[in-house]
């Protein structure tokens, strides 16, 4: 049996601000647990739902030294799902109504975090061949395995993998800091180890000490090689290209089922959504105050609204968007300028634009249901969600070719008759409209090709199952099994 833990600073059920929580809640449950027995460790938050908490089972604390503080480490555990979660315990750090408060002192509580994993390992009586860190939060894990911990025998043989969900975020402050915070020595803090110009660097540290180094998409995998996406690491990427690979997230499939989910007025699947499909479309357009036409094509957006997620090409555009025979729903928050933007064509076009300033995780989902396209232009993306939900309800994804969209999505070939969705190449305002435009032509004109992609798009398989096989792959070949 293969011992792997997975150390996140979020997980669902529990505690979730991004996609990072997602990996660590679903992607265990997937592994074949007849040779992988999977578990996660994760801060016990105070801002938890009080139903977790009582869940949870005291199993012992101790004091840990860390730099110059002597700090209190206590463990707590819980099953769920089939799954051994476990939780350490610090009211001091783990305190406040959310899990990042930012700056410096999410540095320490990390650094803090990192250490109490290691050192609560021989406590609980479990030794993973395997330690997966993700994010920078855990960036030290490598570290310190290669440090203190690695004249322990308990240690000796344990392998590392650090899982890179968006490199934009490194856990960055002045060396001095770092160094007072993590307890290591100036050996680590040279330019090939933690050190990233005047500055630490948590990530750094982490992608210089795991065995292995994981992305979430092969494309990103590559484009952090090149200064433009590399964030300042991209010379590091290519020292370490050999470590490095990338595999696609999923998503659960129990959760975005078309056929079951409950936030849709009409449930559907690959043999009936030409009938039922539209039926929800029809649903939407009267609760948005849109104009009823389940033939109209209808374009949704469900994101964060910020410049990295291709507003800017919106932006420009928007004009002649609107001026064609579609209806655009905008679901989501983020710059005041965006928001303000979708509001503003909300009341200029109000029968065919719905701007949804807000999130709702209902209507996301019946956002999936009626749309048939969904529009992802972004300027990087890592892995992406939104474009597999979309494509498990037939909604097509238009992307830009860039990070997990360029992996995930296939440009629809009308020569071939292959295809799931429409992509774009160059960060380019006209060359998206122009996409978007395509796509309604295909819609409009070619009702089978769309159909046929829809087909496809439904049929396509982003579970976590295909992604866990690709993780035991690359923990079999640490291992040498």
């Amino acid at each position: 049996m293969k011992k792997i833990l997975f150390a996140s600073s979020e997980c669902v059920p529990f505690i979730k601000t991004g996609g990072l929580a997602d990996v660590a809640g679903s992607l265990p449950k997937c592994f074949n647990k007849d040779e992988y027995d999977v578990r996660v460790i994760l801060p016990k938050y105070e801002c938890m739902a009080e139903k977790w908490k009582e869940q949870m089972q005291y199993v012992t604390h101790f004091y840990m030294d860390i730099s110059w503080r002597s700090q209190y480490v206590g463990i707590l555990q819980m099953q769920y799902e089939g799954i051994q979660f476990y939780f350490i315990d610090n009211e001091y750090y783990f305190n406040g109504p959310k899990p990042y408060a930012g700056g410096k002192w999410d540095l320490e509580k990390f650094a803090f975090f990192s250490r109490a994993v290691l050192s609560a390992l021989p406590v609980i009586g479990f030794q993973p061949d395997v330690i997966h860190c993700h994010d920078w939060q855990t960036g030290l894990i490598p570290v310190y395995l290669k440090d203190s911990f690695h004249g322990s025998e308990f240690f000796r043989d344990m392998k590392s993998v650090m899982t890179i969900h968006n490199l934009k975020f490194q856990g960055v402050w002045d060396v001095k800091t770092i160094q007072d915070f993590s307890g290591l020595s100036d050996y680590y803090f040279t330019s090939d180890k933690l050190r990233d110009y005047d500055s630490g660097n948590y990530l750094k540290g982490g992608i210089v000490y795991a065995d292995a180094v994981t992305t979430v998409s092969s494309t990103y995998a590559e484009e952090i090689k090149t200064p433009f996406y590399g964030e300042g690491l991209d010379g590091l990427m290519r020292a370490r290209s050999n470590a490095l690979s990338g595999i696609v997230n999923g998503i659960d499939y129990d959760d975005y089922n078309p056929s079951t989910d409950k936030n849709l007025e009409h449930n559907y699947d690959v043999e009936n959504f030409r009938k039922e499909k539209k039926k929800n479309k029809v649903a939407l357009q009267k609760e948005l105050g849109l104009e009823v036409d389940d033939k109209k094509m209808m374009i949704g957006i469900v994101s964060r609204l910020t410049d990295q997620k291709g507003f800017d090409l919106i932006e420009c555009v928007m004009d002649q968007i609107c001026s064609d025979n579609i209806q655009l729903v905008i679901l989501g928050t983020g710059d005041a300028k965006y928001e303000n933007m979708f509001r503003h064509y909300d009341w200029k076009y109000e029968k065919s634009v719905s701007a949804n300033i807000f999130y709702s995780d209902a209507l996301s989902h019946k956002i999936y249901g009626a749309c048939d396209a969904f529009l992802m232009p972004s300027l990087f993306e890592p892995c992406g969600l939104s474009q597999l939900m979309s494509l498990r309800y037939g909604t097509l994804p238009i992307v830009r070719e860039t990070g997990g969209l360029k992996d995930t999505v296939e440009p629809y070939n009308e020569y071939e008759k292959t295809g799931t969705g429409f992509s774009f190449a160059n960060y380019n305002a006209h060359e998206m409209l122009n996409t978007i435009r395509y796509a309604e032509k295909t819609y409009y004109e070619h009702k089978r090709d769309w159909n046929k992609m829809v087909e496809r798009a439904m049929t396509a398989d982003f579970s976590w199952g295909t992604s866990a096989r690709k993780y035991e792959e690359l923990y079999d070949g640490l291992l040498n099994c």
